[in-house]
């Protein structure tokens, strides 16, 4: 076995439908945006992770970029075992040809089918894994964020990725009620899209849209120390040309307040079906914000309002998922939620 395990290689992956995210040795040795760019002559893959990201909006005829994930599933399912491959050999830069086989852990979302749960595990497979065992995204959320999900005691996580938000009720190392909603970071991206070029008949890319999103993007109207107003370029609708407009935070929180209300709606509806000993768990540990959504500015402060609960955002949120892998990783004889 000792021999067996010199070939094996460990890693967790945070299959995220914005960033792909593998821990190797309890290092986050890659932290790439989940796009692959293709070839269109020849198929052969140009670029992965962060270059294909840069040429995303921008490329001629003969590239095309891909989001193989969307809605935190596999949507294209060649394309998922390219960016599976590449990034794990990121990994072994340098080591040689020698490609030890693997062991994986992959975070899917709770509210998956088993057809793309399927699909998860083949890409996994054919990019070379060995050994694939997969848990649910609000488990590995609450390892990452450091809740000991073996005990008796209700917590409540929300996950707020790029394609989907995860809330669950987690007790006794098992989820015990979730609402996996398809509203995510994406929606709020294409929110500024629509609503700048609504309000303001400019057309911008889905980059520019996620650079306004971070740089002045705000859950609440008001807030105690707001961002500075951001320069936005784009193409200007009426005559088309080039224009650049300034955006300030309470604008992006009036486009982002349908899709926030409709992740307010699911915690809710979550907080409905938990029962009711739990529900008193609930009441004094309050509710775990992770994923990139949860720095959105404000969010927190505006789930605290609709729920009367006390609300935690994890530190670094959007590594969270991906600690809790490779936690599970390390763990894999011990924790019973892991599936093979």
């Amino acid at each position: 076995m000792g021999l067996f395990n010199f070939f094996t290689q460990e890693i967790a992956i945070d299959l995220g439908t914005a960033n792909t995210l593998i821990i190797h040795n309890d290092k986050v040795v890659v932290d790439e945006p989940s796009i692959v760019a293709f070839d269109r002559s020849t198929n052969k893959v140009i670029a992965i992770g962060r270059q294909a990201m840069q040429m995303e909006g921008k490329t001629h005829d003969n590239i095309r970029t891909v989001r193989p994930l969307k809605d935190g599933v596999i949507a294209d399912f060649n394309a998922a075992e390219h960016m599976i491959r590449g990034m794990i050999k990121m990994i072994n830069q340098g080591k040689g040809w020698f490609f030890p086989s693997l062991r994986m852990v992959i975070c899917i979302p709770s509210g998956i089918t088993e057809v793309e749960k399927r699909a998860v595990r083949d890409s996994a497979e054919i990019a070379g894994a060995k050994e694939v065992y997969l848990i649910h995204e609000p488990m590995a959320a609450a390892v990452g964020i450091g809740i000991d999900v073996e005990e008796p005691m209700g917590n409540m996580i929300i996950d707020i990725g790029g394609g989907t938000t995860e809330i669950a009720v987690i007790a006794l190392s098992g989820i015990v009620c979730d609402q996996s909603i398809r509203v995510a970071g994406d929606n709020f991206d294409s929110d500024i899209v629509q609503y700048i070029r609504r309000q303001h008949n400019i057309m911008i890319g889905d980059r520019t849209a996620e650079k306004i999103k971070i740089e002045v993007g705000a859950a609440l109207p008001e807030l105690v120390d707001p961002p500075t107003d951001f320069a936005v370029q784009g193409r200007d609708l009426m005559t088309g040309v080039p224009k650049q407009i300034m955006v300030s935070y309470t604008e992006i929180a009036h486009c982002l307040d349908k899709s926030i209300s409709k992740i307010e709606e699911a915690i809710l509806k979550a907080l409905e079906i938990t029962p009711p000993e739990l529900s008193a768990d609930i009441y004094q540990t309050g509710i775990y914000l992770t994923g990139g959504g949860a720095l959105l500015r404000g969010l927190d402060k505006r789930i605290a309002a609709k729920t009367k609960l006390p609300v935690h955002v994890a530190e670094d949120p959007l590594r969270a998922v991906v600690r809790g892998t490779g936690t599970a990783l390390k763990n894999i004889g011990n924790f019973k939620f892991l599936m093979q």
